[in-house]
This record gives structure tokens, C-alpha cells and sequence, in this order.
């Protein structure tokens, strides 16, 4: 069946231009999909989890374990960190106030890991800064968390927030738009290396342990 034939049986696809390159051509933004169980060909890479240099100061290791509705282990899962610098700046035209230089040097803000067997993964990276946050108020210290996992169509997408900024926790325009059982789901907990935080990504019961999620 010859393109013209195919067009008026089942409608145009796209404009056929005889010798074009259609590896670039705009076909737009691709579905959300699952990362599937393939995950571990492509997307991690060796430094992934490395926000910072084992050597930085203020190094430190977040961990964060996820487990289902039935307390099960997520073992395929990978997670996506994305945070200021320690002095709560972006190196980052976006940032309003301008790009500025990391905090310590070498810190990149961005960390990738995938989940052990006990569904665990773990990023090196420093304690953020606060940020400024709209009419004149402030966001407490935090790391946004994405994870990502098989028959997950879709990225969740939730905080990490610290045991030890009570006052800038309470102040937390984000934090304060939650219940006081979702905030404490949202503060991690002090461990020897960082800091920990349990997820909870399914929960059948609307009062129960299911970690709050934002929708972006």
C-alpha cells in the first residue's frame, strides 16, 4: 500500500518529505512510562549516587528504603535526588538570585541509586540550605526525592526534610500544607552516616503509613 493509499484509508501520519531524516523529526514530549526491570542496563552509572566527593565537606549519606503496602522490600526501585548546595544556592540560570558557584566545590546537586534487596538506596551528598520561597518566606532544608519503579507509570515524587530544623521545618510552606501525621512521614531520621527515610509508596488505608506524594 503506497503512503497516499494509506493516508486516505486511515488518515496522515505525518508529512512524508522524500529524503528527510526523520530520526529528528518533532514528534513531542513521549508518555510517562515504567522504568520497567531493565533498569540497571542504562540508567545507573558509577557515580550516580555521588553528589559530592567522599572527601567534601560536610559529606554525608542519605538512605532511603521503600517498601510496598504490604511492607515488602521495592528491590528494583532506583531513586532520583535533586537539592540545593549547603549554603542553599542552584550553579543554575533558573535560580533567581543567579548561578553561584557550588557549595563545597564539586557539588553537582543531582544523585541517581538503585535499591538492594532490601529496598535501600543510598546517595552521598551534603545537608542543604534553606530557600527562598514565595512572599517572603522560607523553605526549610530539604532534598526532593523521585522514585521510580516497575509497573510504576509514573514518577513519585516526595521530600526529605531534617529531625534537626524544628523551627524552619514548622515555618515550611510545603510542610505546612500537610497534616501533622503527613509532616513527621516527611522528616527524615539521624543515622551514624546521614540521615534515613522510610517510603511507603502503596497503603490501602487512608490513615495508615503511605508516605505523602506531590503532584507536579
Amino acid at each position: 500500500m503506497s503512503d497516499s493509499e494509506v493516508a486516505q484509508a486511515f488518515g496522515p501520519r505525518y508529512p512524508v518529505v522524500p529524503g528527510a531524516d526523520f530520526t529528528t523529526a518533532p514528534f513531542g514530549q513521549t508518555p510517562s512510562q515504567t522504568v520497567g526491570p531493565y533498569l540497571h542496563i542504562a540508567l545507573p552509572w558509577i557515580d550516580g549516587p555521588s553528589v559530592v566527593r567522599a572527601d567534601a565537606a560536610g559529606a554525608m549519606i542519605v538512605t532511603v528504603t521503600i517498601v510496598d503496602g504490604s511492607r515488602t522490600p521495592v528491590s528494583d526501585a532506583m531513586i532520583e535526588t535533586w537539592q540545593a548546595d549547603a549554603a542553599g544556592r542552584f550553579d543554575h540560570p533558573d535560580d533567581p538570585r543567579g548561578p553561584a558557584s557550588p557549595t563545597p566545590p564539586g557539588f553537582r546537586g543531582f544523585g541517581r541509586a538503585v535499591a538492594d534487596v532490601s529496598g535501600t538506596a543510598a546517595v552521598r551528598t551534603v545537608k542543604p540550605g534553606p530557600l527562598p520561597a514565595e512572599n517572603g518566606r522560607t523553605e526549610a532544608p530539604h532534598i526532593d526525592l523521585a522514585i521510580f519503579g516497575r509497573g510504576m507509570l509514573d514518577r513519585l515524587v516526595t521530600r526529605i526534610y531534617f529531625p534537626d530544623e524544628p523551627s524552619a521545618n514548622a515555618a515550611d510552606p510545603v510542610l505546612g500544607t500537610l497534616t501533622a501525621e503527613q509532616r513527621r512521614k516527611l522528616i527524615a531520621r539521624r543515622t551514624a552516616a546521614g540521615y534515613h527515610l522510610d517510603v511507603v509508596i502503596q497503603d490501602s488505608d487512608p490513615h495508615g503509613d503511605e508516605t505523602p506524594f506531590f503532584e507536579l
